[in-house]
């Protein structure tokens, strides 16, 4: 069972049905003994970090999250909130990525919302996947580059679009928005 992780972000919704396209069932939860029986854990999100973190905090699902051994992808929020700190609602995060979070330098392009395609890409999660195919994104926020960068992408500055840590994956764009392309890495990351 693929679990998807609860936390009043939004995109839960869209992630499962994206899942379900692709043949696949998955449950939304918070509970932690579920989180941890599940073959994959999909941490998704659209919201802010500090109150993200805060309901994750109070249910013990930080904790949950960072001692997870099967495949982890975390999505959009959910990378962010997998790295050191972000500067949205100065939160200290999970801890789990070697990076920290911040805002982009300010601009009138901000957030970044639509399409961009990477500067480098690699790993299994980016299998069939080129540098110049486009994916979808929507943040103000990015997590630098860092020892986890699997993929990067420039928007304003070079940020981390792709990070990987033993068992954990995330993604800065939306996979489950991204068309075909996201269709690919969300297969890679189900094959794992």
């Amino acid at each position: 069972m693929i679990a998807i992780i609860k936390y009043n972000a939004g995109n839960i919704k869209s992630v499962q049905n994206a899942l379900s396209r692709l043949g696949y069932e998955s449950i939304i939860t918070d509970d932690s003994t579920e989180l941890s029986k599940a073959e994959k854990v999909i941490f998704p999100g659209v919201g802010e970090a500090s109150s993200a973190m805060k309901y994750l905090t109070e249910r013990g699902l930080d904790k949950t999250i960072a001692s997870l051994k099967q495949p982890v992808l975390g999505i959009c929020l959910g990378l962010q909130l997998m790295c050191r700190y972000t500067e949205e609602g100065d939160t200290k995060c999970l801890g789990i990525f070697d990076s920290d979070v911040k805002l982009f330098p300010p601009t009138d392009k901000i957030p970044h919302m639509g399409w961009n395609n990477f500067l480098t890409v690699n790993g299994d999660l980016f299998k069939n996947v080129k540098p110049d195919d486009d994916l979808y994104y929507v943040h103000s926020y990015y997590a630098e580059i860092s020892s986890c960068t699997l993929a990067s992408c420039k928007y304003i500055l070079p940020f981390s679009a792709a990070m990987k840590k033993d068992n954990f994956y995330a993604t800065q764009f939306h996979p489950e928005k991204s068309a075909a392309v996201g269709e690919k890495i969300l297969k890679n990351f189900l094959s794992l």
